[in-house]
């Protein structure tokens, strides 16, 4: 669990039991985090986001607001279990 500090608010990181990193991964992870800055006031309460990391993979984040203001990386998805859907019909984007 890491705490830190942006635009005056104090969040805590904490990473779910299934997601197994070292604790230089969840460095990056907090490195990370703090070049969002102020973009963290926009998720609400049981919202979640997604960060794409080159090192890592896709961080998903889910935002609790009540009773603190908390992060939990709840998986993290590595570039090679990615996915991606190429529309069929050009028109939809």
């Amino acid at each position: 669990m890491f705490r830190f500090s942006i635009e005056g608010e104090e969040w805590i990181l904490r990473f779910s039991p299934q997601v197994f990193i070292e604790k230089e991964e969840k460095q990056a992870v907090l490195m990370s985090l703090l070049q969002i800055g102020d973009d963290l006031t926009n998720f609400s309460h049981g919202n979640s986001f997604i960060m794409f990391a080159k090192k890592i993979g896709a961080i998903v984040f889910d935002v609790e607001r009540i009773p603190s203001l908390i992060l939990t990386v709840s998986n993290i998805v590595p570039k090679e279990n990615w996915y991606i859907q190429e529309s069929p019909n050009k028109d939809l984007k």
